[in-house]
């Protein structure tokens, strides 16, 4: 009889329990361990709960980590599974991202209800999204839309977009793919003109520092180059003291032991925003991100963040 290798610990919306069936299917596939070796534990967070203002509002990213933390920390889970975007830059003492599974395509889509993109929509339109650096990037390319807050899993957007409460909604392009609706798309964002989140498209694993055990088992779907984007975007994030309150932008790329890094941070209405791009060894990737972060923030001042915190 199978006995139970790992708990996994989870959201329960329908996109983090396909992030969690997909870690579970990858160790299953590098260890040769059944289905019921592994249990998916569903969490409810905080950031479940609090549908009524936007999370800038409520506390912002932890809001989607704290209990699912609490319950690793107090060992009823083994690890983890989260967004990456979803994830603080400081972690609770003891825990650590021990692995990321291969990114998934970090651009953003686009999904009209009655046109294909943002610059076709009439003056004056909707879009719904609780994303700071969404609403920024949107008022960026298009000053006269008016930005409406969106909470809710994808599915409860899209409905939203259904029932008319908006023209467009703005989602994560991975997220969409891996719950196979990437059909709703009407149109996908340059990530030049519309750079991602910090770490979208990325699945990362967070387990208890110093259990070798289960380091063993990440360690065979530990995807390298994505973990070093990752520690170069977090670094980035880290450097600005990045929450919720503060539209930031950050995508790395690594190629043949190369990274290359560019970031972006903008005002709420997005008519103010400063530019880095810094490149370098992929081994180097949390320096890189960490200059960059620095870099911009010289340049920017610290009057940029405090205007409107």
């Amino acid at each position: 009889m199978q006995t139970t290798v790992l708990r996994i610990g989870t959201r329960g919306s329908p996109l983090a329990l396909a992030q969690a069936h997909e870690t579970r299917a990858r160790l299953m596939a590098a260890h040769d361990l059944a289905e019921d070796a592994f249990a998916v534990d569903v969490i409810t967070t905080s950031g479940d709960r609090i549908q009524d203002r936007p999370l800038s509002e409520a506390g912002g990213k932890g809001l989607f980590t704290k209990e699912i933390e609490e319950a690793l920390i107090a060992g009823r889970i083994d690890i983890a599974v989260h967004s990456s975007k979803d994830m603080p830059t400081a972690l609770p003492e003891g825990l650590a991202l021990s692995a990321f599974l291969p990114r998934e395509d970090p651009r953003d889509a686009f999904i009209g209800k009655a046109v294909t993109s943002i610059i076709d929509l009439p003056h004056g339109a909707t879009v719904g999204s609780s994303s700071l650096r969404r609403q920024a990037l949107v008022l960026r390319l298009r000053p006269d839309i008016r930005v409406i807050p969106f909470r809710g899993n994808v599915q409860t957007r899209l409905r939203k977009l259904d029932e008319g409460m908006a023209d467009g909604t703005i989602l994560a392009l991975a997220g969409l793919k891996r719950l196979g609706l990437h059909s709703v798309a009407t149109d996908l964002m340059a990530l030049d003109a519309f750079p991602p989140a910090p770490g979208q498209g990325a699945i990362c694993i967070e387990s208890r520092q110093g259990d070798g055990r289960v380091e063993g088992l990440l360690a065979a779907i530990n995807d390298l180059p994505t973990a070093q984007a990752l520690a170069c975007e977090r670094a980035f994030l880290a450097a600005l003291d990045g929450s919720c309150r503060t539209p930031i932008a950050g995508h790395a790329k690594v190629d043949g032991g190369r990274l290359r890094f560019s970031g972006l941070i903008l005002s709420p209405d997005g008519q103010r925003s400063h530019a880095v791009a810094l490149e370098g060894l992929a081994s180097d990737a949390a320096d890189i991100g960490r200059d960059a972060g620095e870099k911009v923030r010289r340049e920017a001042g610290d009057h940029f963040f405090s205007d409107w915190s």
